[in-house]
């Protein structure tokens, strides 16, 4: 048989032969905490680069309306995965909810104080009476009299004005609170970016309160019986930030190209950078995000527990709502 004949036999063969079949990709839905800001930026970051296609999967992400309502969402089956504070997560675990963490990705605390500078708010000790506007139950509430008790201080000592997220900054940009409990890489910036003045922020980590924050949390059944997928997510979600880390620009682009209302570009990019130092603590310095290092989440646990915010038993057997297994080596 002729060289060239050959070769055309084959070529017929090949197009004749039944194709491999090819798997649909799983589609799957992040349900984010809130409306769009800069901590979001990365994992629409690693949908633009494909890392989440290259897993098989089909990724939405949506925004959420605050941590809760997305764990809820997460054990009720209509969200594949959650994007929420740990102490929501966990908080709705000691009740009774089918959720796990299966990644930690903010693992210094963003809680803080956060005035207008001209309030003369540097200490915990300035707070007293002074008024702060805070959401009641929320994970920043719970905490707070923790960190109020360094200083020796309980909530009596100050005037409460409670409200939702945008009434608490509201508040401060209005001169109708003098401070809010909020996040130090995110309503810092919008309230300088509303009043145009400086702004003071007293981290509760400062004060030895450091509680791991914004996680991935899934539910038990999907981690017990597609934990091939939340493996293959929670790869493609270590592959988008480590990338944001190195171009925080970069994300913040993908995420606006999405959603242009999200914010102003160069406040967005400022506050992914200020949100960067968070993934990472000196003992996880060396790992890549989202693997927290297992002492300092128990510490934030036993915080929980320390605040009422879960009980004893649950902050003893921390396992059962928190596992790294899914993350890659």
């Amino acid at each position: 048989m002729s060289r060239m004949r050959y070769l055309f036999l084959a070529a017929i063969l090949a197009f004749a032969a039944p194709l491999a079949p090819t798997r649909a990709a799983d589609k799957v839905t992040l349900l984010l905490n809130w409306y769009l800001y800069a901590e979001h930026a990365p994992f629409f970051l690693g949908k633009e680069r494909g890392y989440f296609e290259k897993e098989g999967i089909d990724l939405d992400i949506q925004e959420g309306r605050g941590s809760v309502p997305t764990v809820q969402a997460v054990a009720a089956g209509t969200a594949t995965f959650g994007y929420a504070d740990l102490a929501s997560i966990l908080k709705a675990a000691d009740k009774g909810a089918p959720v796990v963490v299966t990644g930690v990705l903010l693992q210094k605390s963003p809680m803080a104080f956060i005035a207008l500078a001209e309030k003369n708010i540097r200490s915990l000790q300035d707070l007293k009476g002074k008024s702060l506007a805070l959401t009641p139950g929320d994970s920043l509430s719970q905490i707070l009299p923790l960190v109020l008790g360094k200083a020796g201080l309980k909530e009596s000592d100050l005037t409460i004005i409670a409200g939702d997220n945008r009434a608490k900054l509201n508040a401060v940009i209005n001169a109708q609170a003098d401070a809010m409990l909020g996040y130090s890489m995110d309503q810092n910036l919008r309230i300088a970016a509303a009043t145009h003045k400086e702004v003071t922020t007293l981290p509760f980590a400062d004060y030895g309160v450091n509680l791991a924050s914004s996680s991935i949390v899934a539910a038990k059944a999907t981690a017990e019986k597609q934990a091939d997928l939340v493996s293959r997510f929670m790869r493609a979600a270590t592959h988008s930030v480590a990338d944001a880390e190195k171009d925080p620009a970069a994300a913040v682009d993908a995420m606006l190209k999405v959603s242009p209302k999200a914010g102003l570009r160069e406040d967005l990019i400022e506050g992914l950078k200020l949100t960067i130092p968070l993934y990472h603590t000196n003992a996880t310095n060396s790992l890549p995000p989202f693997r927290a290092d297992r002492s300092e989440v128990k510490a934030s646990v036993d915080l929980l527990a320390q605040s009422g915010t879960i009980s004893q038993a649950s902050a003893g057997r921390m396992d059962d709502f928190i596992s790294f297994k899914f993350l890659p080596n």
